[in-house]
């Protein structure tokens, strides 16, 4: 019993370290560039199973690797913001020294199962990793509210891995599309998270917009962001137009939202609130239905 519980209570540390949560989130978009691009190129499936596995292992170490660095460096701010202060970089459940061990071998590992598809996916996933820990999480996190900008590139990469490790090319626009679309649904997802959580990323001193410019430039920042979402709909026109109504359904309901929420709404945290739980079945419907598209289109319409 007891060495049942020690296996778990290392497994929870290792998950909270690596980031489990935020490596299932973005395996889907990572799977959505996969497929969709297996489909769009005509490919034999049979024929890419080991680089769809290789894909899915390289993206899992890729990202984990990156979660745990963002949490080594981040480790004196983690430990004042609520959310963040149990995590066990703060808490020294895991020591450093093996947490940075870990993340180097998963990095590692991570563009070798990479390479196993393509260079490119390879290249890929090595700016994702660099993006985020480098420009994002050591440069710009704590210094400009033009974070979340930076940080987006490294968050809109998996469908890009995804796509580049079944063709080793980027040359179409509806993977433009997908990486377009995560790169700007970012904005309005953390300016959500960045209201709601406003008195703790003060105290961080972390310079979020809407801690250091307000709630109101924050509300047209991000109407602005969901405009220019709406607009990327129409790069999914070449592909599928069914693709392209569900975008531009789901991207004009999430800025409708936000107008018709804050006006309602006299507590930005409410207003927030709708936001962010738009922003994650948003996100959910929008790479599913790509996911199904591309599925059906492999196996059953041809």
């Amino acid at each position: 019993m007891e060495r049942t519980l020690e296996k778990q209570k290392m497994s929870a540390v290792l998950g909270q370290t690596i980031k489990t949560g935020i490596i299932k989130s973005n395996l889907v978009p990572m799977f959505a560039g996969l497929t969709l691009a297996i489909y769009t190129y005509d490919i034999d499936p049979s024929e890419k199973v080991l680089d769809t596995l290789f894909a899915l292992i390289g993206s899992f170490l890729v990202i984990g690797a990156a979660g745990t660095f963002n949490n080594i460096y981040d480790r004196d701010i983690d430990a004042i913001m609520e959310r963040t202060k149990g995590r066990p970089t703060v808490t020294g459940e895991i020591n450093i020294q093996s947490a940075l061990w870990l993340g180097i071998l998963m990095a590692v590992l991570g563009i070798v199962a990479l390479a196993f598809t393509t260079p490119l996916a390879a290249v890929l996933g090595f700016l994702g990793l660099f993006f985020y820990v480098v420009p994002y999480t050591m440069l710009t996190k704590r210094r400009t509210i033009y974070n979340t900008e930076v940080g987006s590139i490294s968050g809109a990469m998996p469908p890009l891995i995804g796509w580049a490790a079944m063709t080793g090319t980027l040359e179409h626009p509806a993977i433009a599309a997908l990486f377009i679309i995560q790169v700007i649904w970012q904005m309005p997802h953390f300016y959500a998270i960045a209201i709601r959580r406003h008195d703790e990323y003060k105290a961080a001193r972390i310079p979020m917009l809407p801690v250091v410019k307000g709630v109101r430039r924050t509300y047209i920042q991000t109407n602005v962001y969901l405009v220019l979402l709406s607009l990327t709909s129409f790069l999914f026109l070449p592909l599928s137009l069914g693709l392209t109504l569900v975008a531009l359904l789901m991207n004009v309901g999430w800025l409708v939202l936000s107008i018709y929420g804050y006006k309602k709404n006299k507590d930005s945290e409410k207003w927030a609130k709708l936001l962010f739980i738009y922003s994650l079945i948003h996100m959910t419907i929008l790479f599913s239905t790509v996911i199904v598209y591309s599925l059906v289109g492999i196996f059953i319409l041809k």
